[in-house]
């Protein structure tokens, strides 16, 4: 059972003690105490921020190691495939990406979600499962860029949370850049089993749309939420 977990923004990178989310994805492993590995490339390893994801996931009793892809790097198949969750963090889409590819971490992570790891994160970790992301990875304006395709849609982050995401969002779609999104607020997430929708989940005031066009009208659907 492939699961993704992907998140619009909030959780422990703001509050390593409001773990609302982060229980929850912990909640769907079979493991009493899982390992659970962060990786924090998209913010260049941001030390604050490590700091916040061992705070986190110590107090939901897991077993946390962390993935260095600009120091010392260890043995990655050993580590990813040794993994419960893994669990991305935010900042530079395109940069992450392209580190990634070069240390051959994609089909890595890949092969561990088919194992059966569960794959999560948030905002650059949050698009990074979808085909398509809208990002700010470029200071000028958002712009979409091209993903795993383990989620066969697109998706946004922050939809609440920063004010250009709703009018690019429908500019893309009007320009047929994208078919269709998944806009994810800010304090929101949606869960996919094996590519499927399993639920939208609001955790701190947020919720999830599917964007697309509609007898050229722009349409925000609404997904069915759980409250945590």
């Amino acid at each position: 059972m492939g699961q993704i977990i992907a998140i619009g923004g909030g959780g422990f990178g703001r509050n390593p003690n409001h773990l609302k989310i982060e229980r929850y994805i912990i909640d769907q492993s079979l493991s009493d105490c899982p390992n659970v590995c962060f990786i924090p490339t998209a913010s260049a390893e941001n030390p604050d921020y490590i700091k916040n994801f061992n705070i986190a996931f110590h107090q939901l009793k897991c077993n946390t190691s962390i993935l260095s892809l600009f120091s010392r790097t260890p043995d990655l198949e050993a580590l990813i495939m040794s993994q419960d969750v893994i669990y991305v963090g935010g900042g530079n889409t395109k940069s992450m990406l392209a580190v990634w590819h070069d240390w051959g971490l994609i089909d890595l992570i890949k092969k561990a979600y088919k194992k059966g790891a569960i794959l999560c994160g948030v905002s650059a970790g949050a698009i990074c499962w979808f085909n398509k992301g809208v990002t700010d990875s470029w200071e000028s304006e958002l712009k979409i860029i091209d993903c795993l395709g383990l989620v066969n849609t697109n998706g946004c982050p922050h939809y609440n949370g920063e004010s250009d995401r709703r009018p690019s969002v429908e500019s893309f779609l009007r320009s047929s850049d994208l078919d269709s999104c998944i806009c994810m607020e800010d304090g929101s997430a949606i869960h996919y089993v094996d590519g499927n929708i399993k639920t939208a989940i609001n955790f701190q005031s947020g919720n999830v749309y599917n964007a697309f066009l509609s007898n050229n009208n722009f349409i925000e659907d609404k997904i069915k939420s759980i409250y945590l």
